[in-house]
């Protein structure tokens, strides 16, 4: 007698075979180099050269979304396929970390998390785990004593780049508690409470929605205020940055063990949720809703899948109903929002925007939204398995 196995499992399985082909044509695609941020009509193109970067090359903050996938894949597989495609790339990064290449951002934590954490945890690469190190020591420099923050994108000898710091930055965190975890230096974790209670108090705001981006006077760590740099407005709520703030508190309670960060992410989470529209995926930016002519931004529903799984796990009272939603979110993506089959795109989820003001991956794929769907996927699949944050 045979036993189905429930819908929402089956469209989970499926939907992982399809991005495991993906992932897999990508690979003899691209090689050694590093697609674009976004798609063009659904196809990657090989990241374009700039000066001092060839086309292909590892630089700007978004490259370690693509060996991270490949991470992935290989903890789902097994198949030393896609192993050796992301040890291949945890080598370029140890270069870049090296030689210096485009270090000069707080995504550090992106970058070296999912490149180069993942093969030293999986792997015990010692490689890896050198060049990881490395990259925690060069976001360290980035911390702002006065204000007690990680600043954000830029050169800081830049007056515009000093004393700010984004949302995002959440997500940046765990490379340095995983540098505390590893070395002993308290430092790091002094870094990472310090600058996610900052976060808390100043881009969290009263009704539960988050600032894009926050100042701080450089010499006095005064707070100055809150804007964006990709939202509808400064008093509106990107929808990806409030993605962040689910996923980014939770992973920092986990860190800290700071309470407060735990309701922060529950208040991101409730704020998200009763902004949704009624198929469950935002808006680009959150003060749009049925009825509006705006694009969606399905990366930012994937991020949210992911937190929302995260945030049940670290409050079991509430983790029906956290889990419930994260389930919702991911099935109308599974349903709507990725290609028919594996070869009519490059890109495993459609519909992402990159930043709408700027007119850049407006309605196309990203390589976050890859990525965070992917283990959005594998969170569903197999609740015992963890991501490297």
């Amino acid at each position: 007698m045979t036993t189905s196995l429930p819908t929402a499992r089956v469209d989970t399985d499926r939907a992982i075979a399809q991005v495991l082909a993906t992932v897999r044509a990508n690979i003899d695609a691209f090689g050694e180099r590093y697609p674009d941020d976004t798609t063009r009509d659904n196809r990657y193109p090989l990241r374009p050269a700039v000066p001092g970067f060839a086309e292909g090359a590892n630089r700007g903050w978004t490259t370690s979304f693509w060996p991270g996938m490949q991470w992935i894949a290989y903890e789902l597989t097994g198949d030393d396929v896609f192993r050796d495609a992301a040890l291949g790339h945890a080598a370029d990064f140890g270069r870049r970390v090296r030689e210096e290449d485009d270090l000069d951002t707080h995504d550090l934590g992106f970058l070296y998390t999912l490149s180069c954490v993942a093969p030293a945890r999986l792997l015990d690469d010692a490689e890896a785990r050198a060049s990881a190190l490395s990259a925690a020591e060069h976001l360290m420099t980035r911390h702002l004593p006065s204000a007690g923050i990680i600043q954000a994108w830029g050169d800081l000898a830049d007056p515009a780049q000093r004393g700010r710091t984004i949302i995002d930055s959440l997500m940046n965190m765990p490379l340095l508690t995983w540098a505390g975890e590893q070395t002993g230096d308290p430092r790091f974790s002094e870094v990472v409470s310090r600058h996610t209670a900052e976060l808390r108090t100043r881009i969290l705001r009263p009704d539960g929605s988050t600032f894009h981006t926050f100042y701080w006077d450089a010499e006095t760590g005064e707070p100055l205020r809150g804007a964006t740099e990709q939202g509808a407005f400064d008093d509106s709520c990107w929808a990806r940055g409030q993605a962040w703030g689910i996923y980014g508190f939770a992973l920092n309670h986990r860190a800290t063990g700071d309470e407060a960060l735990l309701e922060a992410s529950r208040t991101c989470a409730e704020y998200f949720l009763s902004h949704l529209p009624a198929d469950d995926v935002p808006f680009w930016d959150l003060v749009y809703n049925d009825g509006a002519e705006a694009p969606r931004d399905s990366s930012s529903g994937a991020i949210a899948v992911c937190g929302l799984f995260e945030l049940a796990e670290a409050d079991p009272e509430n983790a029906p109903r956290w889990r419930a939603a994260a389930e919702r979110i991911l099935t109308s993506l599974i349903a709507h929002y990725t290609p028919a089959r594996a070869d009519d795109a490059d890109t495993v989820l459609l519909h992402s925007v990159y930043d709408l003001p700027k007119n850049v991956g407006v309605d196309e794929g990203t390589l976050w939204g890859d990525y965070f769907y992917f283990e959005a996927l594998a969170r569903a699949s197999r609740p015992d398995w963890r991501p490297v944050w």
